[in-house]
């Protein structure tokens, strides 16, 4: 069993070496990204069940036992996360491989998307299962690199510098991240997680707020908290539609999943944490807010990604078992709704022209389906009964009820559901009611955002409404993937399953 745990970095590396060799065959390319996605997708499936059931799986890297080798850990949350992200991540490559059909030909092969894409997966799929520090640094770095890339593939000069934007304050989270690592191998010896949940427990408390806060600012920059959040608005739209969804349902979750798990198990709180409920309220209020004065769709949908980031910031906010559960399960329904939005909104695009939706009208009428396709994901990330973020939300409510600073904040979470709802209905109602307008022509052939063609293969709508039911199935296996989430809670406030399998 554990060496299933190396499976989800070391099959999609392979997959990227044979696409790069198969870069003259577009139908090999797509079936190597397929199957390599559907293979770490089944493995996660199978360290899900293996870690609710039996505990954490842990992997040895050359033999060398923790806290002196590199060891790879899926837990209950982390083989859950996997496993919703690399189904959101094939879901993606299917709608990326369908536009490119649609844009270039079936024979159109690509020397560099699918190796790149499959890079960004290892480096999730890394973030996910490290157990130290250092590795997990490793893993944002191979996500910056990749994702750099595939913002930047065959677009415009104006595009290349949002994109420049995106690094550069990525870069700059990661030399905070490396002057993080090395402060705290100063001060305990070790990167070890499990190592360091015993380790930092000795330290002076100054030293250790300290080097909690930092941990903080650097995951909070890759998971775009307010007010460190600026630089996601004007990135993300400005990527193809495939990549943007990628980018939004899959990159600021892993920032999210680091701040959970390294705040719970090397940073443990004792109650409540005032700097994290004031970021909390910062981050769904501003984001809304933010949302709401856009005419951009993608912009509009990016501050509504900030604002959602807060609800999980909440969840890790109160600091017990129900809140690390409702966060768990929030960024499940997050990551779906969220990658699902974009690609809709990339269907919008090609039928209208344009990501102004002063300029959209009447679309429902000559597409119905993608006014349904909207629709659907729309009211679930504001949380309308009886969707997966209605669940989501009132597991995030009830953990919040036993505090007064919680239970205010938990006051902000239905007024941010509320904004949500309204600009989401408000898009639907310029998008696709009122009066019918003709597509506004490519502004700039040459990129990969070709828009106002009306051209969308089966392939791209076949994704969109696959993660639409994913959506759905989640919120009709509420009770068990609850179940599911509210052990792993357990687990992270405990600690104990944890550090038991790494140092045995």
């Amino acid at each position: 069993m554990s060496t299933l745990v190396t499976l989800p970095v070391l099959l999609p590396v392979l997959g990227a070496a044979l696409t790069v060799l198969a870069a003259r065959s577009a139908r090999t390319q797509r079936l190597i990204g397929i199957v390599v996605l559907a293979a770490v997708s089944v493995v996660a499936a199978v360290l899900l069940v293996a870690a609710h059931r039996d505990g954490p799986v842990v992997a040895e890297l050359g033999g060398w036992p923790a806290p002196v080798g590199i060891v790879l850990v899926a837990d209950r949350l982390s083989a859950l996360l996997l496993l919703i992200s690399t189904v959101v991540t094939l879901a993606v490559l299917v709608y990326a491989i369908g536009q490119r059909i649609s844009d270039y030909g079936r024979e159109t092969a690509s020397t560099t998307f699918h190796p790149i894409f499959l890079l960004l997966s290892t480096g999730v799929s890394l973030a996910y299962l490290t157990g130290d520090l250092f590795s997990l640094f490793v893993a944002f770095e191979i996500m910056l690199a990749a994702s750099y890339v595939l913002i930047t593939r065959r677009t415009s000069a104006s595009r290349i510098r949002s994109g420049m934007t995106y690094v550069i304050i990525s870069l700059t989270s990661s030399l905070l991240f490396l002057t993080t690592i090395a402060l705290v191998y100063a001060a305990t010896g070790t990167v070890n997680l499990a190592d360091l949940a015993g380790r930092v427990a000795e330290l002076p408390a100054g030293l250790r707020t300290l080097l909690s806060m930092l941990a903080i600012v650097t995951f909070g920059i890759k998971a775009a908290m307010v007010p460190l959040h600026f630089w996601l608005p004007d990135s993300y739209p400005n990527a193809p539609a495939p990549v943007t969804a990628l980018f939004a349902g899959l990159l600021t979750k892993v920032g999210v999943y680091a701040l959970l798990r390294t705040q719970t198990l090397v940073f443990p709180g004792t109650g409540p944490s005032a700097v994290l409920l004031v970021l909390a309220v910062l981050t769904m209020v501003v984001g809304a807010l933010g949302a709401l004065a856009q005419d951009d769709l993608n912009r509009l949908l990016s501050f509504l990604l900030v604002s959602h980031i807060g609800f999980m910031l909440f969840g890790l906010a109160v600091y017990d078992a129900r809140g690390a559960a409702g966060t768990a399960l929030y960024i499940v329904h997050h990551i779906t709704v969220q990658a699902t939005l974009f690609l809709v909104s990339g269907l919008i695009t090609r039928r209208t022209g344009t990501v102004s939706i002063d300029a959209m009208g009447g679309l429902a009428k000559r597409s119905p389906a993608l006014a349904v396709l909207f629709a659907v994901p729309a009211l679930t990330l504001a949380g309308i009964p009886p969707t997966s973020g209605f669940v989501a939300k009132l597991a995030l409510l009830q953990a919040g009820t036993g505090d007064v600073a919680t239970a205010v904040v938990a006051g902000f979470v239905v007024l941010a559901s509320l904004l949500t709802l309204y600009a989401v209905v408000r898009v639907w109602v310029r998008v696709f009611w009122g009066t019918e307008k003709e597509p506004l022509p490519d502004p700039d052939p040459t990129d990969e955002l070709v828009v106002g063609t009306a051209r969308a293969s089966r392939p791209m709508y076949a994704a969109t409404v696959a993660l639409v039911a994913v959506s759905i199935a989640i919120a009709a296996a509420a009770g068990p993937l609850s179940a599911v989430t509210e052990r792993a809670g357990s687990d992270l406030l405990a600690r104990v399953p944890y550090i038991e399998a790494v140092l045995g």
